[in-house]
């Protein structure tokens, strides 16, 4: 892989090549092409706890596409702006390698990165003296419900080694409602635990939490967000999950942002992180940041956060690149 990259012009060709591929891909889908799949569910019709409330509505500067709404006044400030380290797994994996794929990003500009897929043969330790050595703080990372207290005692641990403000849940999945009272539960404990060290833990959402029905018409996001104590626990939006977990269900498909604002203020949970990760109109996968469908501006007026974590899992030409697409979209966006 070669670093040498024009994220720039990389940015305005893949805005260029999509522009009319959106346009008509979203007109389709605002006809008949939502009303022949089911999909087309407004407010009035969602499931109870999915409607949009009062001012989540396409207001002036909603819509879709490049060059989403109009500017604002804020912007998102590069001291908030993080990494998460799956988008450039390839690379960390393969060729360059991961001391070399860290420096770029630390070259690009993020200030930090939130991690995953371990240490890469470092302890935490000698991962906190690399990452100091050029300029990139570790401050949060996706970690699983631990197995037992020992594994509890050594992820605090690390983070803490780290320099971390948070540590996340990434991901789970059942279709028992008993089950994810139970994760709630065991999230719970070891949120206090974490909280008596100086960290913040979290919980990171993907689709299935607003579309699989446990019976009776309630979700998983419906259980979590009411057993998850608020007092301990936070919530880390990946907002291509919501967007999609809003589509899919039909609840948010009329108006994809205002489902996740709502996701947000209804949740009695404090948003202080986002995975902002864009969506292709055309097929529903991920894209690279500005590329895509949501109107991130319009979300980011609406609730502000700690953190802004770029995030693709298929890159749409290589991880460096979106990266630096990435990190540069957010650097310029305006809301």
């Amino acid at each position: 892989m070669c670093y040498g990259y024009d994220g720039e012009a990389a940015l305005r060709r893949s805005v260029i090549d999509r522009r009319g591929l959106l346009r008509g891909s979203l007109a389709a889908a605002a006809g008949v092409g939502l009303v022949a799949s089911g999909i087309g569910a407004t407010a009035a019709t969602a499931g109870p706890g999915h409607g949009h409330g009062p001012g989540h509505g396409h207001g002036p500067g909603h819509g879709h596409g490049p060059g989403h709404g109009h500017a604002g006044r804020h912007h998102v400030p590069p001291g908030l702006i993080s990494i998460q380290l799956w988008t450039v797994r390839d690379a960390l994996n393969g060729s360059p390698g991961y001391d070399a794929t860290l420096k770029h990003l630390a070259r690009i500009g993020y200030p930090k990165v939130e991690l995953a897929l371990g240490y890469f043969g470092r302890s935490a330790g000698q991962l906190r003296r690399f990452l100091d050595s050029i300029g990139i703080k570790a401050s949060s990372s996706h970690d699983g419900i631990s197995a037992d207290a020992a594994g509890l005692r050594q992820k605090i641990q690390d983070a803490v080694t780290l320099g971390q403000k948070y540590m996340v849940v990434p991901y789970l999945y059942s279709e028992s409602a008993d089950e994810w009272k139970r994760w709630a539960e065991q999230m719970n404990v070891e949120a206090a635990a974490a909280r008596k060290a100086g960290l913040r833990y979290g919980y990171h959402n993907h689709a299935h939490e607003f579309t699989i029905d446990l019976g009776g018409g309630r979700t998983p996001w419906d259980i979590l967000t009411a057993e998850l104590d608020p007092k301990l626990v936070h919530l880390e939006i990946d907002i291509y999950w919501a967007v999609t977990g809003g589509i899919e269900s039909g609840a948010g498909a009329a108006d994809p942002e205002g489902f996740t604002l709502d996701v947000i203020r209804r949740a009695p949970q404090q948003v202080l992180q986002y995975h902002v990760k864009d969506r292709h109109a055309a097929d529903g996968d991920m894209a690279d940041l500005g590329t895509g469908m949501i109107d991130f501006a319009r979300i980011f007026r609406g609730h502000a956060v700690q953190e802004y974590i770029v995030e693709n899992d298929t890159p749409d030409v290589t991880p460096q690149q979106t990266a630096e697409v990435g990190y540069r979209y957010l650097r310029k966006l305006r809301y």
